[in-house]
């Protein structure tokens, strides 16, 4: 149960990072970062792809 809440907490954070950045570029590299270092390779893709589509979402709404 511990361990599964600890992998909730870094992945929501993981996924707050995802944000950070100015641009698409900057936003998927923080986003893999995140992911690198919560789930290896897999997290460092998935946190690339939050962070691309976070970038769509948000240069969107501008």
């Amino acid at each position: 149960m511990r361990k599964t809440l600890t992998l909730l907490a870094a992945a929501g954070a993981a996924l707050a990072l995802a944000a950070c950045g100015h641009d698409m570029e900057q936003r998927a590299a923080s986003g893999g970062v995140a992911g690198a270092v919560v789930g290896g390779p897999v997290g460092a893709v998935v946190g690339a792809t939050a962070g691309a589509a976070t970038s769509v979402a948000v240069d969107k709404g501008k």
